[in-house]
């Protein structure tokens, strides 16, 4: 079972004065409802005209909508870490999925609980390993001759992320033991109930929930038990699951907020910040119940890019079709893969159904909080870690390529005490969120913070000091199905995308005003050498910019 520990009053906030002691019931409450891979232009409110999202198009009718919120990375692990930090994943260490957040990182859930809130943690966490799949030897393998140094000295910092400790999340020990729990705090969260992976196959604390609803559990989950679709769902990891609605993950955490919501509204004088940590639209593609044909494929618009003809695009992409094409295409991991144009539909069409199952939720929590008189003192934010290929280019989910789809974040910011129905088009970053929760809640962020507070500079009607935003990753060969490790770096500064993949030798930059479906690469046109040479040096300096100085020096040299 989880082990509770007493708040620890830090000796900063031990020297605050009374005044902001009093201020403490004044603050606001957070809401903040994150999903897992929703793209941005799957919503209404950012152009979609098919998904049903009223309530996400709600909070924007009454909120401040970002048009450009970029990742810090487009997978789940490093850009959750940068939300909760304010720091890039070279600076966090979770340069990919696969690697823990320090335990001795300083969180936002740690400054907010510093300062009187109680913070809340339900569903999706992803800060340290859902796997115990262990890394190929030969992928961070020391080359050259000579005797091995001693285990505890055979990397290059003493810090190890492998303990038990680290094992918080892991779904192996959580099928072994569903009551378990995590260690409390966790991060800064002082309560926590955690949803492992996705779709029909959560676990965590969810599958001891669901074991004790429905005995004998398993029989609902995966393709195995899948219920009949005649055969008209061909896409890849895509059934019928046997989950009711009633069951499913995405219900679990609507109530679980539910609850949270009720308890806080009992001593509405302490503010709060609840996490509310949605498992879907994540493949794979298991919507419930009238969710499943919610959206009829047939109506689903193809991708523009799918069929169109691309210049010069990654030889990654070139590879995915090329095993398609042989019928060797392993389409049944994390990693991306090739779909045809049915496929791309059949695979749109059952996201649709998950996003509107989560909004369905999100209304449910919006009316509690109205219900138990919580609204009015309470932001409520929706975004999510990142967004999804989602058929753009004939390709699906995540890693490696970093087009708009996703690398664009959804955020939207609903402030009851702030003007309605605003947009921005400022560049932003998730390492941004973490600095602007802070000043909304008056505290100052720790040194070594590298976001700044967005949402305050766009009710100033300032703009951040930044030419772009720097987008990291580090691809583990596991999660993207080759045989070497590989680095890829973006730099966007609203109009020109540019990426590098560093191990493959290989540029792309697309003008995204008169290209926005990214299909003509022109990093190696000679006329635009120019806009590449000055591109390459603004991405040096914003990278320099990120250059870590923790921990901060005492004395000089």
């Amino acid at each position: 079972m989880a082990s509770e520990h007493p708040l620890t009053l830090t000796p900063w906030l031990l020297n605050l004065t009374a005044k902001v002691t009093i201020m403490t019931t004044q603050r606001p409450n957070f809401l903040f409802i994150i999903t897992d891979q929703h793209r941005a232009d799957h919503i209404g409110c950012y152009g979609n005209d098919i998904v049903r999202t009223p309530n996400m198009d709600g909070l924007a009718a009454r909120g401040l909508t970002f048009d450009r919120y970029y990742v810090a990375s487009p997978t789940c692990m490093p850009n959750r870490a940068s939300l909760a930090t304010g720091r890039m994943p070279s600076a966090t260490g979770v340069t990919t999925n696969g690697y823990p957040l320090p335990l001795d990182s300083v969180t936002l859930m740690d400054l907010l609980a510093a300062a009187g809130y109680r913070t809340s943690l339900m569903g999706k966490s992803h800060l340290q390993n859902f796997t115990d799949l262990t890394v190929r030897p030969k992928t961070f393998a020391v080359e050259g001759d000579g005797v091995s140094p001693p285990e505890d000295l055979s990397q290059a910092l003493r810090r190890r992320i492998d303990g038990p400790e680290y094992q918080n999340e892991l779904r192996s020990a959580w099928d072994k033991d569903p009551d378990r729990g995590v260690a409390l705090p966790y991060y800064g969260f002082q309560e926590a109930k955690i949803a492992l992976f996705h779709a029909d196959r959560v676990g965590g604390d969810y599958s001891a929930w669901l074991e004790k609803k429905y005995p004998d559990s398993h029989e609902l989950r995966g393709p195995e038990n899948a219920l009949g679709n005649a055969g008209e769902i061909r896409a890849p990891q895509a059934w019928r699951t046997r989950i009711p609605e009633e069951l499913y993950p995405t219900t679990w955490v609507t109530e679980l907020c539910i609850d949270a919501l009720e308890r806080f509204a009992q001593d509405p004088e302490r503010p709060f910040f609840l996490q509310c940590g949605y498992t879907d639209p994540h493949h794979p593609f298991t919507p419930p119940g009238k969710y499943w044909d919610m959206y009829d494929p047939a109506e689903i618009p193809v991708p523009e890019s799918l069929g169109a003809e691309h210049t010069d695009p990654p030889p990654f992409i070139g590879r995915l079709k090329g095993a398609l094409a042989r019928g060797v295409a392993n389409r049944t991991y994390v990693h991306p893969y090739a779909v045809n144009e049915q496929e791309a539909r059949e695979s749109i069409a059952l996201t649709y159904g998950m996003i509107s199952m989560v909004d369905d939720g999100i209304g449910r929590i919006l009316a509690k909080l109205n219900g138990l008189g919580l609204a009015e003192n309470t932001i409520v934010i929706y975004s999510s870690d990142h967004g999804d290929i989602m058929g753009d280019h004939g390709i699906m989910l995540k890693h490696g390529l970093h087009t708009e789809g996703v690398i664009r974040m959804p955020m939207i910011w609903a402030d009851p005490k702030a003007q309605a129905g605003q947009r921005s088009d400022m560049l932003a970053s998730a390492i941004d969120f973490m600095p602007s929760v802070l000043a909304r809640a008056g505290l100052q962020p720790f040194t070594g913070v590298q976001g700044v507070d967005v949402v305050g500079l766009v009710q100033e009607g300032r703009q951040p000091d930044r030419t772009g935003v720097i987008i990291e990753a580090d691809e583990l060969p596991e999660n993207v199905d080759v045989e070497d490790f590989f680095k890829v770096r973006t730099f966007t500064d609203g109009r020109w995308r540019m990426t590098l993949w560093v191990e493959e030798d290989f540029g792309e930059l697309y003008d995204r005003d008169n290209d926005p479906l990214e299909l003509h690469n022109l990093w190696n046109e000679p006329e635009y050498h120019a806009d590449r040479a000055r591109l390459v040096e603004a991405m040096l300096k914003e990278q320099y910019r990120y250059a870590d100085l923790m921990p901060r020096p005492v004395y000089m040299g």
